[in-house]
């Protein structure tokens, strides 16, 4: 077991990047508004344990529905392609159903450990060391944890204008892993 700080960075920057806890303040705010009280602790833990058994057990299901991590890498490279869209153009590709809960629906699954990160943990799977991808998890973890709350100081501090800058930049950093994720696993498709 290595660890090597440089990938922690990369991966938890990727991770951050693709959870946008950040950028989901004005959703956190509203969800808080509508259902009261929101447990962060329950959501930041099972937010953690679904990424964690995902990056496990992920391929083994793929390799159980006949697919490998090369071509999951490279559809994951689509989703954080349009992930990333979505983030600096400031549209809906995507679009989740109303929840009637908050804390563990949609806080923790799918805000958080949604569908967008479990695509980029197998990608990131692909090119990173497990034990790299499993500390950034939980740093990101601590850093969800955070937000959740403080939510309401931070999205008063920053403003709209600030959440609206930091989801940008953070969305162009995701959109140039997309196309790095991308060009890395597609030759493996014709290997």
């Amino acid at each position: 077991m290595e660890f090597d700080f440089k990938e922690i960075a990369t991966v938890g920057m990727v991770l951050f990047a693709v959870i946008d806890i950040v950028g989901t303040i004005p959703i956190i705010v509203d969800l808080r508004s509508k259902h009261g009280h929101i447990e962060s602790e329950k959501a930041s833990i099972v937010a953690g344990i679904i990424m964690i058994v995902f990056l496990f057990a992920g391929v083994g299901l793929l390799k159980l529905i006949g697919l490998d991590v090369n071509s999951f890498a490279v559809a994951g490279s689509f989703v954080l392609f349009f992930l990333a869209l979505e983030m600096i153009l400031g549209i809906r590709i995507y679009r989740d159903e109303e929840a009637s809960s908050a804390s563990i629906v949609p806080i923790a699954f799918p805000l958080i450990a949604g569908a967008g990160t479990m695509t980029t943990l197998l990608s990131l799977k692909a090119q990173y060391a497990t034990e790299n991808i499993v500390v950034a998890i939980l740093l990101n973890i601590v850093v969800v944890y955070i937000v959740l709350k403080s939510s309401a100081k931070i999205e008063k501090m920053l403003g709209k204008n600030g959440l609206g800058v930091i989801r940008k930049t953070f969305g162009i950093v995701l959109l140039a892993i997309a196309v790095k994720l991308f060009a890395s696993n597609v030759k493996g498709l014709f290997m």
